[in-house]
């Protein structure tokens, strides 16, 4: 997916080379933050804050001219920074407004300031650049970065596309407060995440510029552009959450029961789950086939073509479990997708369908050489199946036997307290064990066995379904 890092970086021929004065005494920051299955992916030595993009796209040339401004605090003494990019051509950056220099080796772009930052300092760099950006293949085979469409581009992140058209620190660990800008030809529009603050028209009137505003932190896979032709609706629920959505005209018929249902889902949601944690939420679905799959990016989910009831109803709750509280590395994902897929469960349980013992069971009467069974969720053997069936549908099993263990008050508890705990921040799989034993102290030990069995054993538990 990622071409290996060559031993020698090409120095941008456009920037000119500061060197670092011989007061420095910080080292670089290191190109990647040891994710388990992304090494490279993320960036140390700095946290980003903020997120300033002012982007430029034509559809017709499949051009993309950025500049990004990250502010962001040295959490070391720092000689040089990397940031993460993929493909396009960078033609300047500053550090507080003094030209630094920068080289390029695969998805790394190294930046060298004028001089050193100071561990605790805050920065803010400044990169331009363009080009046509990139689509990326997973190495489970989906496309994501930027993907075109009929009438324009829709950028999706996850894990690893943001980096195809803005530089920054991406990995899910760093998250950051965001304003984007989006110039576009006139006819066409650009939606991204947020509340939206404003469509300027240029002084020729050929073109117009989109400004969404992100006030909490955000993981940049979460983040998106969408642009082309929309229906765009602006509402708000009963209780005064604004409402956002952007529909592809030929999706609109199909889409309208669904999205009919959106403020009914959030309400569920908000009931179920806690305060709902952002100032506006809706939805952005494209044509049928702009992507394989639907992402729940912050605000707003993506859906390729008319979403299904169920479908909204996991992108909804990502915005508590995922985008509010976001795992801290990749391995985390099952704690993501592991409650989305409940909420389907809990969904179809109070609204006329199964209940959520009964999916449980029927997925136990699965033979021990199905899909669901094939690795532990907590553990998946590589960056290829963490879209894989014991991610969803095994991580949700292991919430239900949590359900069973602690009791139905104590986990409908959990559904608001997890999030709760850790609102706008990171989690992973140790933090999530040990706030639900901290939580319910006399199920310590049945709760080792569901952690031993269902989260991290191997193979299908023998004698647990049905217990």
């Amino acid at each position: 997916m990622r071409t290996p890092r060559p031993l020698l970086a090409v120095l941008l021929p456009l920037l000119a080379v500061a060197g670092c004065s011989g007061g420095v005494h910080g080292t670089p920051g290191a190109a990647g933050v040891r994710d388990p299955y992304f090494g490279r992916l993320g960036n140390g030595g700095y946290d980003v804050r903020h997120y300033a993009l002012d982007l430029a796209y034509d559809p017709a040339t499949h051009h993309l001219s950025g500049t990004a401004t990250l502010t962001a605090r040295a959490t070391q003494d720092l000689s040089a920074f990397d940031l993460d990019l993929k493909g396009m051509t960078v033609q300047g950056i500053t550090v507080d407004g003094e030209r630094a220099a920068g080289s390029r080796a695969g998805q790394e772009l190294r930046v060298r300031p004028h001089g050193e930052l100071a561990e605790g300092s805050t920065f803010r760099t400044t990169v331009r650049y363009s080009g046509e950006p990139v689509t990326i293949t997973d190495p489970d085979g989906s496309r994501e970065g930027w993907l075109r469409t009929p009438d324009g581009a829709l950028g999706l992140g996850e894990p690893t596309g943001s980096m195809a058209w803005f530089p920054g620190n991406h990995h899910p660990s760093d998250k950051a407060t965001y304003a984007i800008r989006v110039t576009v030809p006139r006819g066409v529009q650009a939606v991204s995440n947020g509340d939206p603050a404003g469509a300027e028209p240029s002084a020729d009137g050929r073109r117009t510029t989109y400004t969404w505003r992100v006030a909490q932190p955000m993981a940049s896979y979460l983040a998106t552009v969408a642009v082309g032709r929309f229906q765009r609706k602006d509402t708000r629920t009963a209780s005064g959450l604004p409402l956002h959505t952007a529909v592809d005209p030929a999706e609109a018929k199909a889409s309208a029961k669904v999205l009919g249902r959106l403020p009914e889902v959030l309400d569920w949601g908000t009931e179920t789950f806690g305060p709902y944690p952002f100032t506006s939420a809706g939805a952005i679905v494209a044509r049928d086939g702009a992507a394989e799959y639907a992402l729940e990016t912050q605000n707003r989910p993506v859906f390729p073509g008319a979403p299904d009831l169920p479908t909204l109803v996991h992108e909804v709750a990502h915005q508590w479990y995922g985008d509010s509280v976001t795992p801290a590395s990749w391995r985390d994902m099952w704690l993501n997708e592991g409650f989305a897929t409940y909420a389907e469960w809990l969904w179809a349980e109070e609204h006329g369908g199964a209940t959520a013992a009964a999916t449980f069971e029927g997925l136990c009467a699965r033979p021990g050489g199905d899909g669901v069974w094939a690795f532990p969720p907590a553990v998946p053997p590589s960056a290829a199946q963490l879209s894989d069936p014991p991610v969803y549908q095994r991580g949700a099993m292991v919430l239900h036997q949590v359900r069973r263990t602690v009791g139905d008050r104590a986990f409908r508890a959990l559904l608001r307290g997890w999030p709760a705990a850790h609102k706008y921040g990171v989690a992973d799989t140790g933090d999530f064990t040990a706030y639900v034993e901290r939580e319910n102290p006399g199920k310590a030990r049945a709760l080792a066995h569901v952690w031993d069995v269902w989260l991290r054993g191997s193979g299908k538990p023998a004698r647990a379904c049905g217990s």
